[in-house]
């Protein structure tokens, strides 16, 4: 899908938001939940789609993907995981839904980053994409 970014395990910020790695080229995994890979649960990416001089991050090809895409994390020490992209949706920054970051059920990779409008008087992108694949079996 044209993403390729290395990946930094993240947590939460002092306001208990999700951390985002500052530089747009980097990707973050949220360490509290599930490894992409995992049996179970939600393995949750986060990253910019871009930085502060306008320079395009590797999460702007979120834009573009579409269900059957495939998507591959590559692990250090086992074999990557694939994915296929199953649904895309735009919700507003503060309502990312919890199950997002669900630990338990079938496996998904969910890839999150921010969409318009951006707004800089009110902290800038106000919506975030949210992208579910699941495993590819393959």
């Amino acid at each position: 899908m044209g993403l390729d970014a290395r990946v930094s395990p993240v947590g939460v910020t002092g306001a208990g938001d999700m951390a985002v790695p500052p530089d747009p080229g980097v990707a973050g995994w949220y360490r509290f939940g599930p490894a992409p890979g995992s049996a179970h649960g939600s393995a949750v990416l986060v990253g910019h789609v871009d930085g502060d001089t306008g320079e395009l991050g590797e999460f702007a090809s979120l834009y573009d993907v579409e269900p059957g895409d495939r998507v591959e994390v590559r692990r250090a020490g086992a074999d990557p995981a694939g994915y296929r992209i199953v649904a895309r949706a735009t919700v507003p920054r503060d309502a990312v839904p919890a199950s997002a970051f669900r630990r338990g059920g079938p496996p998904v990779l969910t890839l999150i980053t921010c969409a318009p409008p951006f707004v800089p008087e009110d902290g800038g992108y106000q919506a975030n994409l949210i992208v579910t694949a699941e495993p590819a079996g393959g």
